[in-house]
């Protein structure tokens, strides 16, 4: 069993200090919701929704940002009203006291989440002793304790390598580490350079699950926002459905591979549709709260998480399109 990560707490509690500095600080008569966001390919009607110009008439800016952990710090301080995030990571930023809520869901990875490592490392097992490059403060601390428990391996048998994103891929191609716990599209850059596949999230269902969360009282500002965001999204997502090779073709810059690397990468997301997202979020018993509830105890297992997550006001559907 890990120890406490202290550097989720640090990060969130300096964050937390500088938010209501930031808040107090300044005020918007007309409250912009700025979006943070990164390469990740569960994400991409993201970008798709911004090249087609679905929000180039309202409020909302997208920023893209280098690591789900910069997209936290960014919530957390209060450069951004809304993020996209791992559930396991939002859970993580409720328990450093963010009053954040689930407002969509983007996808479940089936795939696109991976363990990828040196040629001539083909077992987990042998990953004792090797050099680790992981996101530490976000899912891919999670994904590592997850692959640590299937090799039989305790956190003290590897060196973590405390890298995210496109940095991963840098260390890798000079030698610096042997393993990369990463995601797509850097997976597809990792196989470039001969990296091959150890583990990937569809031994671990329902573990990576991606979402969009918003800070409350930002919801409150701007309700009209928040839907105009959404309403973009699900158009987006739409039309890649309906045209998959132009869709990745205005979306594939973006995230640094080709059209065709991207439309591959997608075959390891569960894309969730505007019905899935009423399902997990709305009514009585939301379908997100299990799922929650199951991250939550391999977070506690794995001493990710400290106390176990109040989840009863985690989802709000009130911003979603109608079915």
């Amino acid at each position: 069993m890990s120890t406490v990560d202290p550097d989720r707490r640090l990060l969130l509690a300096s964050a937390a200090g500088l938010s209501l500095a930031t808040l107090s600080a300044c005020h918007r008569p007309e409250p912009l919701v700025r979006l943070a966001g990164n390469a990740w390919v569960g994400c991409a009607p993201l970008f798709l929704a911004r090249e087609l110009g679905y929000f180039s008439h309202t409020k909302i800016r997208l920023l893209e940002l280098p690591s789900n952990s910069a997209s936290l710090m960014a919530l957390a301080s209060g450069q951004v009203e809304v993020a996209a995030l791992t559930l396991d990571e939002v859970l993580v930023a409720t328990e450093g006291q963010l009053d954040l809520q689930v407002i969509m869901v983007f996808d479940e990875s089936a795939g696109a989440d991976v363990v990828m490592a040196r040629p001539g490392i083909t077992r987990l097992e042998q990953l004792r002793g090797r050099r680790i490059a992981v996101e530490s403060t976000a899912s891919g601390a999670l994904m590592l304790a997850r692959t640590l428990e299937a090799a039989r391996l305790r956190p003290q048998d590897v060196v973590k390598v405390p890298l995210a994103g496109a940095p991963q891929v840098s260390s890798y191609a000079s030698g610096d580490v042997d393993a990369v716990v990463s995601f797509e599209p850097f997976a597809t850059q990792l196989a470039r350079l001969g990296a091959v596949r150890l583990l990937d999230s569809r031994r671990f269902p329902g573990v990576i699950v991606d979402v969009l969360a918003a800070r409350s009282q930002a919801l409150a500002d701007s309700p009209g926002q928040f839907r105009q965001l959404l309403a973009g999204y699900f158009q987006a997502l739409e039309r890649l459905q309906k045209s998959p090779q132009q869709s990745a073709e205005l979306m594939s810059p973006a995230l640094g591979i080709s059209a065709g690397e991207l439309l591959a990468a997608l075959q390891g997301v569960h894309m969730m549709t505007l019905a899935d997202n009423h399902r997990l979020l709305g009514g009585t018993s939301p379908g997100l709260r299990p799922m929650a509830q199951g991250v939550a105890d391999l977070m506690l297992r794995s001493r990710l998480l400290t106390t176990r997550p109040r989840l009863d006001t985690l989802t709000d559907a009130r911003y979603l399109p109608a079915a």
